[in-house]
C-alpha cells in the first residue's frame, strides 16, 4: 500500500518514473546491497524458521507471539484473545483499535474487526493499482502521465 503512494509522490519530486529511479545516474543507494542482503536473510530467515515450526506444531507460533519477552510482557499479546493477530499498546501505538489507561491497552473489538476488513480491502486495491502500474510501465507510461498530471 505504502508503494503505490511512494510511486506518485517519488515521480512527482524527482521527476522520474518509478520503473528507472534506481538506473538514474543521480540515484544514491541509502545502504550496500551486502547490508540488503544480510538483513533480509536476517529477518526473512526468522519468519521463516517460524513458519517451518508451525508447519509441524500447527498454532505453537501465534500464542502470545512466541517471543522471548511474551511471558513477561502482556502488552505484545493480542487484547482480544485472537491468536496471531497484531494488538497492544506496541502495535497500536495510536490508538485505533482501543484506548491506553494506566498503561494498560484496552482493546475495542468492534473497531479492530472492521480495520482487519479495511486492511484487507486496502491492501486488495493497491494489488490492483501495482498491477494497472505494471500494465501502463509496459507501455512505457507512469501513473501521474497516464491521469495526465
Amino acid at each position: 500500500m505504502a508503494a503505490v503512494v511512494g510511486i506518485f509522490v517519488g515521480q512527482a519530486w524527482s521527476g522520474i518514473p518509478w520503473f528507472e529511479a534506481g538506473a538514474a545516474p543521480g540515484a544514491v543507494a541509502p545502504f550496500s546491497f551486502g547490508t540488503l542482503l544480510g538483513t533480509q536473510l536476517l529477518l526473512m530467515g526468522w519468519v521463516e524458521s517460524k513458519r517451518w515450526v508451525d508447519f509441524f506444531n500447527p498454532d505453537s507460533q501465534a500464542v502470545e507471539w512466541a517471543t522471548p519477552w511474551s511471558r513477561t510482557a502482556e502488552n505484545f499479546a493480542n487484547a482480544t484473545g485472537e491468536q496471531g493477530y497484531p494488538g497492544g499498546k506496541f502495535f497500536d501505538p495510536l490508538g485505533f483499535a482501543g484506548t491506553l489507561s494506566d498503561g494498560v491497552y484496552v482493546a475495542d473489538a468492534e473497531k479492530l474487526e472492521r480495520l482487519k476488513v479495511a486492511e484487507i480491502k486496502h491492501a486488495r486495491l493497491a494489488m490492483l493499482a501495482m498491477l494497472i502500474f505494471y500494465f501502463e510501465a509496459g507501455q512505457g507510461k507512469t501513473p501521474l502521465a497516464a491521469l495526465g498530471l
